[in-house]
C-alpha cells in the first residue's frame, strides 16, 4: 500500500496512513480520509477528530487497542478538502483487503463519504444510529452503523448530540449482532 501511487493524492501527501488497532476487532471504525496530524504520525485519527473519538470511546469503555481504526482513503488529500469520488474508488481494494483480514461484526462509519462508499443513496441525517445490513461482495454480509464524524460533531452543537446519543448505542449493537449474526 505505502508503493502506491494510482492517484495523484500519494504524491501530495507525506506517508500512507494505513489504520491501527485490534486486527481481530469486533468493531471496524471508517472515516473519510487522514488530516494534517494523522498524515505526520501514520496513525488514523489522532487529531481533534481522535480526541473526541478517544472520549467517547472511554464513556462505552472501550479501548482504541481493542477496535481497529480506519479511512476510506489512505493518503491525505491537499489543504484536507474531501476526498474526491475516483480517489474512493482508488482505495477501495485496500479497504475491502482490511475489511476482510478483520472481518469485523460491527463496521462503523463516521460521515457522510465512508457512509457513501458503501450506500451511495443514503444521507447520513436519516441513517445515523442505525444498524444496516449490507452485503460485500467476496466478504458477505456485515452490519453497518452510520454516525456522523467527530468533525461534524466538534462543529454543531446539534450533531454532537447526535453522535454522542448514537455512540451510546455501540455497545448494545455489538451484543445484539453476536446473538443475531
Amino acid at each position: 500500500m505505502s508503493a502506491c501511487s494510482a492517484c495523484a493524492l500519494r504524491s501530495s501527501c507525506t506517508q500512507v496512513v494505513f489504520g491501527s488497532g485490534n486486527h481481530e476487532a469486533e468493531i471496524l471504525f471508517i472515516g473519510e480520509a487522514p488530516g494534517k496530524k494523522e498524515d505526520e504520525t501514520g496513525v488514523p485519527f489522532v487529531g481533534s477528530s481522535g480526541r473526541i473519538l478517544d472520549k467517547m470511546l472511554a464513556e462505552i469503555n472501550i479501548k482504541r487497542e481493542d477496535i481497529y481504526l480506519t479511512n476510506i482513503c489512505k493518503c491525505r488529500p491537499p489543504e484536507n478538502r474531501d476526498p474526491l469520488p475516483e480517489e474512493i474508488v482508488i482505495c477501495w481494494p485496500w479497504l475491502k483487503k482490511q475489511i476482510a483480514i478483520i472481518h469485523p461484526k460491527i463496521i462503523v462509519t463516521l460521515g457522510k463519504y465512508a457512509l457513501n462508499h458503501f450506500l451511495p443513496a443514503a444521507k447520513i441525517s436519516q441513517v445515523h444510529g442505525q444498524v444496516i445490513k449490507i452485503d460485500i461482495k467476496k466478504i458477505g454480509k456485515i452490519n453497518l452503523f452510520p454516525l456522523h464524524h467527530p468533525a461534524a460533531a466538534r462543529q454543531n452543537r446539534k450533531t454532537r448530540a447526535l453522535f454522542n446519543e448514537d455512540f451510546q448505542k455501540i455497545p448494545k449493537v455489538l451484543q445484539k449482532t453476536k446473538k443475531n449474526p
